[in-house]
């Protein structure tokens, strides 16, 4: 079990977004260039994103993509069901055929199943408190310290 690496991706996108907007054009390739991936890797992230209403894409050479809400209304748990982030909704995944003639097999699903969504629900509700303005102020902070430790 594992969630999609699309949802660390996109996060970067959007901080990306957020604190080079007006440095430079913002589109796939110098973003691609940010995270360490694929330009089309990013370009599905922004069709994830603006599908959603996260990002606003423009095309053309003064194009680019600029975020469509304000940095403290886009949440992690935005982010992370955006870019569909685990499978059918369900972080975790059971494993498909315990044996029915033992009698773990036959009750583990009955015994976990509620565990697990009730593990999957303290996630989200944590990620629905957390922001992007969170993630944008924290990278700044780092930055600001690097250039005056460098300069």
């Amino acid at each position: 079990m594992q969630i999609s690496s699309r949802f660390t991706i996109a996060v970067h996108v959007l901080t990306c977004v957020a604190t080079l907007d007006g440095q430079m054009l913002l589109n796939s390739e110098t973003i691609a260039g940010s995270v360490g991936v694929n330009p089309v890797v990013v370009r599905n992230i922004f069709r994830q994103l603006k599908r959603e209403g996260l990002i606003v894409v423009q095309r053309g050479g003064n194009g680019g993509v600029k975020l469509a809400r304000p940095l403290a209304d886009i949440t992690l748990l935005d982010v992370y069901r955006a870019v569909d982030s685990v499978a059918d909704g369900q972080l975790f995944h059971f494993h498909e055929n315990p044996n029915a003639a033992c009698p773990v097999g036959r009750n583990i699903h009955h015994v976990m199943d509620g565990r697990l969504e009730d593990i999957q629900a303290a996630m989200e509700q944590k990620m629905a408190t957390m922001t992007l303005a969170d993630v944008v102020a924290d990278t700044e902070t780092l930055i600001a310290k690097q250039a005056e430790a460098a300069g």
